[in-house]
């Protein structure tokens, strides 16, 4: 699954910078999510790779806080970058006459480049914090990778300043990103409701759906574990969700968009047909 994510969102990048006709605002920002996809899936399954070859199931500290350094960067840009994916689509199919206006090339490298800054500032605010707490002797992480919240847990010191942090963070870039894009699609669908043929209706639908695909597939693992009630097997069922958003999400995003769009099919044709030639 490792190589199935890295490959596939390599795959795509790759397309996208190299094939002209996709050097568009929505495949712009896919480029950025399969980078970020790559790191995320790097930043914790080779560790646990080499936990279940192994059988070491130790981690230095040091090693730890740069899980939970790029484990929250990650989190932060997928929320912040399919927000803003869907503000493309709403542009796109609600005021199509002003999307070239709206979605230029300046618009597009000041959302993109927003989104790993703010991404980069709140992980080092939480990894900062997590580095000035006290851990008693050795402690067991009761998860397959340093899970911020599960080593908070386990911190021998008062953690209601860094929680009250998670919280804040969580509402602005998990929270108010989700907002923005149930109100994107909620015009998308109004707008698309509009229109009179059923052709015209499903290829304004087929241009958006890939992107709600991935919406519902990383927001449903995300939100099922904050919101699903606590119990004695909650643990088991946290690492079950946790191993569905960073493992399956990253193999599954690169196939969705790949699998349902004949551009980027194209265009990856055209890819392997100019490194073959070279």
């Amino acid at each position: 699954m490792y190589l199935l994510a890295v490959l596939g969102n390599l795959t795509i990048t790759t397309a996208v910078c190299m094939v002209s006709q996709l050097h568009t605002p929505m495949y712009f920002f896919l480029c950025n999510l399969s980078v970020e996809d790559i790191v995320y899936v790097s930043t914790v399954l080779p560790k646990l790779l080499v936990t279940t070859v192994t059988g070491d199931t130790r981690i230095s500290l040091s090693s730890c806080i740069v899980q939970i350094f790029f484990f929250a960067l990650c989190v932060s840009v997928e929320f912040l970058l399919l927000s803003f994916m869907a503000y493309d689509r709403y542009v796109a199919i609600c005021i199509p006459l002003h999307y070239i206006l709206i979605m230029n090339k300046m618009m597009c490298i000041l959302l993109a480049t927003s989104t790993w800054f703010l991404g980069t500032t709140a992980s080092l605010f939480l990894t900062f914090m997590v580095t000035n707490l006290t851990f008693c002797d050795v402690q067991d992480i009761n998860h397959f990778f340093c899970d911020p919240q599960t080593v908070i847990k386990i911190s021998c010191s008062d953690t209601t300043n860094i929680l009250i942090f998670t919280s804040i963070a969580g509402m602005l870039v998990g929270c108010c990103p989700f907002i923005l894009i149930i109100t994107s699609y909620i015009y998308i669908i109004a707008t698309i409701l509009k229109i009179q043929t059923s052709g015209g209706r499903s290829k304004m639908f087929s241009s958006c759906s890939s992107h709600l695909t991935v919406v519902i597939l990383f927001y449903g693992t995300s939100l099922s574990m904050n919101m699903k009630p606590k119990s004695e097997n909650s643990q088991k069922l946290d690492t079950i969700l946790s191993l569905l958003y960073i493992a399956v999400v990253p193999v599954l995003n690169p196939l969705v968009y790949s699998l349902r769009n004949r551009e980027v099919i194209k265009a990856m044709e055209k890819c392997f047909t100019k490194i073959i030639t070279f």
